[in-house]
C-alpha cells in the first residue's frame, strides 16, 4: 500500500467510526424525554452533514494525484479538523443533556 492508500484507509476508518458514534447519538436523542429530543436531534443532523461533507471531500482527494493531492489533503486536513470538533461537542451535548 502507498502513502495515499494508507492515509485514505486511516481517514475511511476514523469516518466509520463517527458514523456509529453518530447512530449511538442518534439512539439516544430518541430514547429522551420529548424535549430533548429536538435538542438531540439537531446536534446529530448537525454531525451527519458533517460526516457526509467528510466521506465526499475524502472521495475527491483519494482521485488527485502529486501536488494536487498534497494541496488538497491540506485543505481537507482543515476540514477533518471540524468533524472532530463538530463530534466532540455533540457527544459534550449528549453527556449535558441526557
Amino acid at each position: 500500500m502507498n502513502d495515499k492508500e494508507l492515509y485514505q484507509q486511516k481517514k475511511q476508518t476514523q469516518l466509520n467510526e463517527w458514523k456509529t458514534g453518530m447512530i449511538q447519538f442518534r439512539t439516544q436523542a430518541f430514547a429522551a424525554r420529548t424535549h430533548l429530543q429536538l435538542e438531540l436531534n439537531k446536534h446529530v443532523k448537525l454531525l451527519e452533514g458533517k460526516l457526509e461533507e467528510g466521506k465526499i471531500r475524502l472521495a475527491e482527494l483519494v482521485k488527485m494525484t502529486g501536488s494536487s493531492f498534497e494541496s488538497a489533503k491540506k485543505n481537507f486536513e482543515i476540514m477533518w479538523d471540524s468533524i472532530i470538533i463538530a463530534f466532540a461537542d455533540t457527544a459534550t451535548k449528549f453527556k449535558s443533556l441526557s
